[in-house]
């Protein structure tokens, strides 16, 4: 499946900003299920002076400066991505306990590089009592694929999305209270639990076709940024799972980059001087297109809004 993904960002400040500094994660990132055919970053700013490159997870980056005064900034990303899926075997996978105890020791280069996702990050601290909570999917000799799908489904049916609970620095411990957030607050959520039970499990960013009800057109700019987990389950390799859906992911799913949590690979951050209050405002839309990143004839957009259109 071939898609056309276009990402906006837009800023309205109260007063002119005189410097912004800007790191951005908008180039679909290169795995094995999915490849990046074209890539267009632009900016509303003439004269920003742009840095491409790649972060120390292997996820590509690009870091833009504009010295010139500015009371509004667009950041626009435009991407034609190929999308292959093949689902993993779901017995195929080790025992979790094996998994856990072989990444304290294992000094072979696979499991040192996944080790890395085990330990605490900025916004995902160990929490004793999670480990409790995701005990329960975890009795012993189970293979670590069925346990974690088992706690991706727990997530969903014990958590309701609700995007007026939580903000981005919102705790896992207040998401767990409240028993309700985001994709983000379910993907920390999950990634700690599989931590707390000494796996390694990381955060992906991304973005989620969503498909309309039928007989209705789909919508600009109602597809959604999105984000999931990714756990190391050998010898299947690392499984993305989305809790926000229950389901493990799919052609539907197209993959930003990954770190330990949303601070590593959030997609535009930035520092500025001046500016005062500002607005913010983000479109996507994923559309399904040809290899020339022409629109399928069913994908056609309609030309407004619909609030019963599913967020990502």
């Amino acid at each position: 499946m071939n898609y056309l993904v276009t990402h906006a960002t837009e800023f309205s400040y109260a007063s002119d900003v005189a410097i912004s500094h800007n790191l951005v994660h908008l180039r679909p990132r290169d795995t094995p299920r999915q490849r990046c055919i074209e890539h267009v970053l632009a900016t509303s700013v003439p004269g920003a002076t742009m840095i491409v490159g790649v972060d120390f997870f292997g996820n590509d980056t690009a870091y833009f400066t504009i010295e010139e005064p500015h009371g509004e900034l667009s950041v626009s990303a435009r991407n034609l991505v190929r999308v292959e899926t093949e689902e993993p075997e779901i017995g195929g996978s080790l025992a979790w306990e094996s998994i856990r105890d072989r990444l304290r020791i294992d000094l072979e280069q696979e499991w040192l590089d996944a080790a890395q996702f085990r330990f605490d990050s900025p916004m995902i601290r160990e929490i004793e009592w999670l480990r409790e909570y995701a005990a329960a999917e975890f009795p012993a000799g189970r293979p670590i694929l069925e346990a974690a799908l088992g706690l991706t489904t727990r997530i969903h049916e014990e958590f309701e999305y609700d995007p007026s609970a939580t903000t981005n620095a919102t705790p896992i411990a207040e998401v767990f209270r409240i028993r309700r957030g985001v994709c983000q607050d379910f993907a920390h959520l999950q990634i700690a639990c599989l931590r707390a039970m000494g796996l390694a499990a990381r955060y992906v960013s991304g973005y989620l076709r969503t498909i309309p009800p039928p007989g209705r057109p789909r919508l600009v700019g109602a597809d959604a940024s999105h984000a999931w987990v990714s756990v190391f389950c050998p010898p299947v390799g690392w499984v993305d799972l989305d809790p926000t859906n229950d389901q493990i992911v799919g052609r539907n799913h197209i993959t930003l980059g990954w770190g330990r949590d949303y601070d590593d690979v959030s997609p535009i951050k930035g520092v500025i001087l001046g500016g005062g209050r500002h607005s913010l405002r983000v479109s996507v839309d994923v559309v399904p297109c040809d290899e020339q990143g022409r629109p399928l004839p069913d994908s056609i957009p309609a030309d407004s809004f619909d609030d019963e259109n599913p967020a990502g």
